[in-house]
């Protein structure tokens, strides 16, 4: 099922002994669109602090409750790096913080979850010598993105401008980020549509501006996305032969 970005912000995580805090933003790969990061406002607990959690230490989902369940207990959270969120988020403090948990590295190798294996496949996994070595070089290019971030950016189609990045929808099994909710109202009011990863061709991160393949005309003939109930296969289905595009299940 999807499940709106939105509404998961705000979702209060338990770890096994006690509440850590709640969802305050994600962190998501650009080249595979995957959520790599739960980003958590500790509140009271650790006061002024924000910790990462990773998809592969989520548990069970209360979804009635609003709650996240977390694999971990309260100690390992609040010895885990400190992660600066107002600033980009290194390789190398990546490589640390996954270093500290035992997880292997997303990055390399076939320890990827998204867009089909779940996270919860590599729970139970033990990271190899080298999943734990931190690379001597960091990284120049930064492919960890912040929802919160890309919320706003306008999507160019290839004969201009549709909307701006209202949402996202994400597969809660695998943490992929299928579709981003655009709002169109500066074209179509009160209209809004999907727009898959697939059909984007660049992103320009200093434009704050998502160019996409498909002609303005193309997104409009879509069917409009209505956020009151779930989006169903036959929708998916109906959205991605408009666009003459495969879906991502096949």
């Amino acid at each position: 099922m999807l499940r709106s970005v939105n509404d998961l912000k705000g979702l209060s995580l338990r770890a096994t002994d006690g509440e850590i805090g709640s969802v305050d933003q994600f962190y998501f790969d650009d080249e595979t669109w995957t959520i790599r990061y739960l980003v958590v406002d500790a509140g009271s607990w650790l006061v002024g602090r924000m910790v990462l959690i990773s998809p592969i230490s989520l548990g069970n989902v209360d979804w009635a409750a609003k709650l996240l369940e977390v694999t971990l207990t309260r100690k390992q959270v609040e010895n885990s790096p400190n992660i600066d969120t107002h600033k980009p988020v290194s390789r190398q403090h990546e490589a640390e913080f996954l270093g500290y948990y035992g997880y292997p590295f997303y990055w390399g190798g076939t320890d990827l979850w998204g867009p089909v294996l779940h996270p919860a496949d590599l729970s139970e996994r033990t990271a190899t010598a080298e999943a734990r070595s931190v690379p001597k070089q960091e990284s120049i290019d930064r492919h960890l993105r912040s929802t919160n971030e890309v919320n706003g950016y306008y999507i160019q189609a290839v004969d201009g401008e549709i909307g701006h990045v209202e949402d996202f929808l994400v597969d809660e099994e695998t943490w992929s980020i299928r579709y981003m909710v655009v709002d169109t109202q500066n074209w179509w009011p009160g209209k809004k549509v999907l727009v898959s990863p697939q059909w984007i061709e660049s992103i320009s991160w200093k434009e704050s501006k998502v160019h996409v393949d498909l002609s303005r005309e193309t997104i409009k003939d879509g069917p409009e996305y209505d956020d009151s109930g779930p989006v169903t296969r036959q929708y998916e289905e109906l959205l991605f032969g408009n666009h003459d595009r495969g879906g991502y299940w096949l």
